[in-house]
């Protein structure tokens, strides 16, 4: 049954023809003034055509698991990642195959195991005829290798960042990141996810068979042509960017899961262009969250719903009993916006989980997993910064390549205050970080922000403040970036760059895309 808000009206529909697939500069400046001449009638409050509603599945194929890629270690002790992003094609069971990108797989790549303790290498080899990049999402890692919008890797070359793993264990992920692309990159199968191991981690009673009982769930929604293919820029879309009317997960439409023990972990990650879910289970059943996007909780809380928008990822934990069949479902999510329709919030079946007639008894998830994890005080802070979103910039700046938004001071505790000012959803993505959440519209937030974050959602005319300090890695010449992971509003002009420096040091934007460069006024206080 397809899901429709009762009484909405019909959306509009504005023809937009954006070309595919640009291959250079110029092509991606055509693309964004192409799409920029229509956004501002979407971001004023009126929605373009959408395909935004999602039909239920027969839940006919078996989970694909992305295998896992441990990487090999060399003569200099360093763990080695080979990675191949290349043109590739993939039968999502819609009609045929499509084209898409793949990562040493025919859709998104291998999940990476990262030791903490370690030093990696990855080697990124671009076989596509356009530019790409992969950035390392919720890395803690040095700005010249974070694989953002300057680290662009040439069609045939390849790109071999190195750094020190030293971060706690977390479910993160990789994808492409090139500034204007990032969102039909990504959309096509240039992603995956990223595992950090600790060694010294204790044993809280958490499924960890990898494929087992410790299973990646990247969710992701798309629509197809009646042959297969991805329909990668329709010609109308809503002014949060894409929303497709299929839900494919590890690029499995339709998805059924074949459970053999009594608890299963799932490591959800929202790796969708712009639609928010609200995950639960059919039968309303509770479960146990115990990370999000920077790792374990202090400890477990009870819930039967948790809520991502693009990027964010939490790690639940679900019991079972044997010979019964269950479903991951996404519900109508609380975005704070009026008429939802245009956002894609009705309820649809992910996955099915199917359990054996014996079940392999699971421990008990441990009262308390991660006490013992320094955290932020508000009151170290030294300043606080503001970031207003409003239409297609942040504090009125659009994004620009050789601009320098705001500067950093390595080891300052700092307060940034989001805050939304349009009428739709957005959320906020930090490199190199993982922050603590201060407030949502002013209040305390809830236990599923309780953990360390690296994305926020920010809702409609409210404000997130958030505590973040950026440690070790100090470069005046080689940005971050911050933005909405709306990866269309990120591909418009919907984030900054910031670079973190030693104490009276300043930035050096002079290397930043070969033009004229100049440094934007910081709103700190």
């Amino acid at each position: 049954m397809k899901i429709r808000s009762a009484g909405s009206p019909p959306i509009p529909t504005v023809r937009v023809v954006i070309p595919t697939r640009p291959r250079s500069s110029v092509g991606v400046s055509a693309r964004l003034l192409a799409i920029g001449a229509v956004v501002a009638i979407a971001l004023s409050g009126c929605s373009l055509g959408t395909s935004a509603d999602i039909e239920t599945p027969e839940f006919t194929r078996e989970l694909r698991v992305p295998e896992v890629q441990a990487g090999h270690v060399d003569e200099s002790g360093t763990r080695v990642y080979d990675l191949d992003v290349a043109p590739r094609h993939f039968d999502f069971g819609q009609g045929g195959p499509s084209d898409t990108i793949g990562i040493n797989s025919e859709y998104l790549g291998p999940t990476l195991r990262m030791t903490r303790g370690e030093q990696v290498r990855v080697n990124v080899a671009n076989q596509l005829d356009e530019m790409t990049t992969l950035h390392w999402h919720g890395m803690h890692v040095p700005a010249q290798m974070d694989g953002g919008p300057h680290q662009m890797v040439q069609p045939g070359t390849t790109w071999s960042p190195t750094w020190d793993i030293d971060q706690p264990a977390a479910t993160l992920w990789y994808h492409s990141h090139p500034h204007g692309e990032t969102a039909q990159q990504v959309y096509r199968g240039a992603a995956g996810m990223l595992l950090i191991d600790d060694p010294g981690q204790a044993d809280f009673g958490l499924p960890n068979a990898y494929g087992v009982d410790d299973l990646p769930v990247i969710v992701q929604d798309k629509s197809f042509t009646d042959d297969g293919q991805m329909i990668v820029d329709p010609e109308g879309t809503a002014s949060t960017g894409f929303l497709g009317d299929t839900v494919v997960v590890n690029g499995t439409a339709g998805p059924y899961l074949d459970v053999t023990t009594e608890a299963v972990r799932l490591r959800l990650l929202n790796a969708s262009n712009a639609r928010v879910y609200d995950f639960g289970f059919d039968d309303d059943r509770e479960f146990q969250v115990v990370a999000s996007d920077g790792g374990l909780l202090t400890e477990p809380f009870t819930t039967d719903r948790i809520q991502l928008s693009p990027a964010e990822r939490a790690e639940v934990v679900v019991r079972v009993i044997p010979g019964e069949r269950v479903q991951l479902t996404s519900y109508p999510p609380g975005l704070g916006v009026g008429g939802q329709h245009r956002f894609g919030s009705g309820e649809f079946g992910v996955l099915e989980l199917r359990t054996a007639e014996q079940l392999t008894a699971s421990p008990d998830v441990a009262a308390s997993l991660n006490p013992d994890r320094p955290r932020l005080q508000e009151s170290d802070a030294v300043r606080t910064r503001r970031f207003k979103i409003t239409g297609l910039a942040i504090n009125g700046q659009p994004m620009a390549m050789g601009l320098i938004n705001e500067t950093v001071t390595v080891d300052d505790v700092e307060i940034w205050d989001i805050s939304n000012r349009d009428p739709q959803p957005h959320n906020f993505h930090v490199h190199d970080t993982q922050f603590q959440i201060l407030t949502v519209g002013g209040e305390p937030p809830g236990p599923e922000l309780s953990g360390f974050k690296d994305t926020v959602y920010v809702p409609p005319h409210q404000s997130v403040r958030i505590l973040l300090q950026f440690t070790e890695y100090t470069n005046p010449r080689w940005p971050y970036m911050y933005h909405c992971h709306l990866l269309w509003h990120e591909d418009l002009g919907i984030m900054g760059q910031f670079v973190v420096v030693k104490p009276g040091e300043k930035a050096d934007p002079s290397d930043l895309s070969g033009s004229a460069h100049s440094s934007a006024a910081s709103e700190a206080s």
